[in-house]
């Protein structure tokens, strides 16, 4: 089963390789190791807001980050900062899971505590079964 924390940049995507053209820039489309999450791409998504270059992942098929560069000499950055982000946006994605799964444990921790049934867990935790 592939995880969050299995998402990486894996290569360019075969059907729609970088071409050089008349416009002034070369679109660049980097595949992923597996289908991410909408969550995980909406969250992506806005970590890379704010780049140089306009940077996407469509939340649809999570599997393909969309960015484009002006010259081939800066593909290699580009690359290793949406390395960080992946890193980044998956650590963070784990991170609020956990936090979810936690705050919903504790919530019925609390429910289990109240009424008849807390009254019944106390007692049976209190009881001294020593001679």
């Amino acid at each position: 089963m592939e995880g969050i924390s299995d998402i990486k940049i894996k290569g360019i995507d075969e059907t729609r390789p970088p071409r050089i053209r008349k416009e002034p820039y070369i679109n660049i489309f980097f595949k992923l190791t597996h289908k991410a999450p909408v969550e995980w791409c909406e969250e992506f998504n806005r970590l890379v807001a704010k780049r140089d270059y306009p940077v996407k992942i469509e939340t649809s098929t999570g599997l393909f980050i969309e960015t484009w560069v002006r010259k081939p000499d800066e593909i290699e950055a580009v690359l290793n900062g949406l390395k960080e982000a992946v890193n980044t946006c998956s650590q963070g994605y784990i991170t609020r899971i956990e936090a979810e799964a936690s705050a919903a444990q504790d919530v019925g921790d609390k429910s289990e505590d109240a009424g008849e049934q807390g009254r019944l867990n106390r007692i049976i935790a209190g009881l001294n079964f020593d001679d």
